[in-house]
């Protein structure tokens, strides 16, 4: 997608990057929307610390985000233990998104029966492989989404702008490019579809106010901030004509983990009969899982709800307590989104609905596992 007009991906081997001294470069996400920072990461802890510390995020990013960081650990350490040792740093970083357990395995499965003098060029090839099929199966989930948009548009006779709701940020940011639930939008921009988004500011963090809204200006896709409580009020005044989210880990019977607040908003599209979308890359599924219930749920500092950051008018960050010193807080990082109020999965294989055998329709090769 593009930055200041330039197509930008968020992760990428930095240029003059050699096998020897290997160096990663992301988008820091933690300085948006006010500043456009590169981060470079030189080694294994600066991967991890990238990853837990949200400078990357979204479960397709921090998949990639993951498997670059064990080539940056093979660069320093490529024996067994060494692989061992990167892959179990990498894995307690962040719980929820099944994505980081995926790429960890596919980049161990990789790695684990050549001869360390092979691991490094191995894992920096899989890595970029494992980046290019993100792009690729993104560009899938916005063109197997664009249709539901078309078909909102058609329903108004074409009378206004399709107004679509998400919530947290599940675009381009969150992946290497394109992103799940921003994609079909921003197919269906591109396409000329008149279009305007609703970006729930998705407290603690506010990352739709910070990064969804900065990334559709960046498009030039129309939208406007709202509190996370104005969704429903929203809904219930007919100004929504639907849903789209992403999730950050799909268990098997289509129940679906996403950015805490979506649980409300699945509830309130429901009550207002609002399609209630999910948009979904295929490693985001987790087979192994019967249900959501399984589903672990990352608990994060008590002081990304008791503090806020921002940027005075002078241009200095700065830090704030809302809470009274002596108050508890709890950070509860996702909820579960049951499969019965969800009206359809948007994947790169097509839209099917969130059932087991909807899934495996679309997904056959799964069949045995989830049996």
């Amino acid at each position: 997608m593009n930055v200041n007009g330039r197509p930008t991906r968020t992760i990428w081997l930095a240029p003059g990057s050699t096998l020897a001294a290997p160096v990663v470069e992301i988008i820091d996400q933690t300085r948006l929307p006010h500043e456009f920072a590169i981060a470079r990461l030189t080694g294994l802890d600066h991967a991890a610390r990238a990853i837990r510390d949200m400078q990357v995020r979204g479960a397709p990013l921090i998949g990639a985000a993951a498997a670059y960081g064990v080539a940056l650990a093979m660069a320093r350490d490529a024996s067994d233990p060494g692989l061992d040792h990167a892959v179990a740093t990498l894995g307690a970083t962040r719980p929820t998104a099944v994505n980081l357990t995926w790429a960890l395995a596919e980049m161990h499965r990789a790695l684990a029966e050549l001869a360390p003098s092979q691991r490094l060029a191995a894992a920096l090839d899989r890595a970029a492989a494992i980046a290019d099929e993100d792009v690729a199966i993104n560009r899938g989930i916005g063109d197997c989404g664009l249709p539901l948009i078309e078909a909102a548009f058609l329903a108004k006779a074409r009378s206004g702008p399709v107004a679509v709701l998400t919530h947290c940020n599940a675009g381009w940011l969150a992946t290497v490019d394109w992103g799940t639930a921003l994609a079909p939008i921003y197919r269906a921009h591109d396409a000329g579809i008149p279009l305007h988004v609703w970006v729930d500011e998705t407290r603690p963090r506010n990352q739709g106010a910070s990064l969804t809204a900065w990334e559709l200006g960046q498009h030039g896709v129309p939208h406007t901030v709202i509190v996370d409580n104005a969704g429903g009020h929203l809904m219930r005044r007919g100004e929504v004509d639907l849903c789209i989210t992403g999730t950050d880990r799909t268990a098997a019977n289509g129940d679906v983990a996403n950015k805490i607040g979506t649980y409300l908003k699945a509830l309130a599209a429901h009550d207002n009969t609002v399609p209630f979308y999910v948009a979904l890359p295929s490693p985001t599924i987790d087979w192994t899982l019967e249900n959501g219930d399984a589903i672990p749920i990352e608990r994060r500092d008590a002081r990304e709800v008791t503090h806020i950051a921002g940027w005075t008018e002078d241009g200095r960050r700065a830090e704030v307590r809302l809470t009274p010193a002596e108050s508890p807080a709890a950070n509860f990082a996702f909820d579960v989104t049951p499969a019965r109020l969800v009206s359809a999965l948007i994947t790169e294989r097509g839209v099917c609905p969130a059932s087991r055998d909807g899934l495996l329709a679309l997904f056959p090769e799964h069949r045995r596992r989830a049996a």
